[in-house]
């Protein structure tokens, strides 16, 4: 992993280490101020790092420029992670995201973190609002294009 460029989104061919290419890959390594007392990655941290990789995405995928005067307010809904194995300082690691599901006014991300082999996941469900938060907005058929297209994200029967 140490050819892959850290903060970029990775190409197909910088994924190769993975079990599978996906729309979103961005590396980092874990740093200092990351570490808690026991001398392994904060739990909050790898919340931090499925964030920024979430945000860098919709804004990719064309949902939003953060133009908080037209764009709709992404908010999750709910979240769920799984931690598989922990992480150390300096560890190289590829966090990834692509989308899995959609409904109207919400959708599905699903994110892995990788350091060789599988260390955490995280599935949260969006949903997006009226700029002011007083509604919810319809996602855009150029999102929802995207996505089923891009990720392969089927209309989702509930969440």
């Amino acid at each position: 992993m140490n050819d892959i460029p850290f903060l970029t989104p990775l190409n197909p061919e910088q994924q190769a280490g993975l079990p599978k290419i996906w729309p979103l890959a961005m590396a980092d390594r874990v740093r200092f101020n990351e570490i808690d007392m026991l001398g392994h990655v904060n739990n909050a941290a790898y919340l931090t790092w499925f964030e920024k990789l979430r945000t860098i995405y919709v804004q990719e995928c064309g949902l939003t420029t953060y133009d908080q005067k037209n764009d709709p307010r992404i908010v999750i809904r709910s979240g769920e992670i799984h931690w598989k194995k922990e992480m150390r300082r300096n560890e190289a690691y590829i966090v990834t995201a692509r989308a899995t599901a959609y409904r109207t006014t919400s959708f599905t991300i699903a994110s892995e973190i990788w350091a060789g082999d599988l260390r955490a996941t995280f599935s949260c469900v969006c949903v997006t609002l009226e700029p002011d938060g007083s509604a919810r907005r319809p996602l855009a058929q150029t999102f929802i294009d995207h996505i089923r297209t891009i990720d392969g994200a089927l209309p989702a029967s509930s969440f």
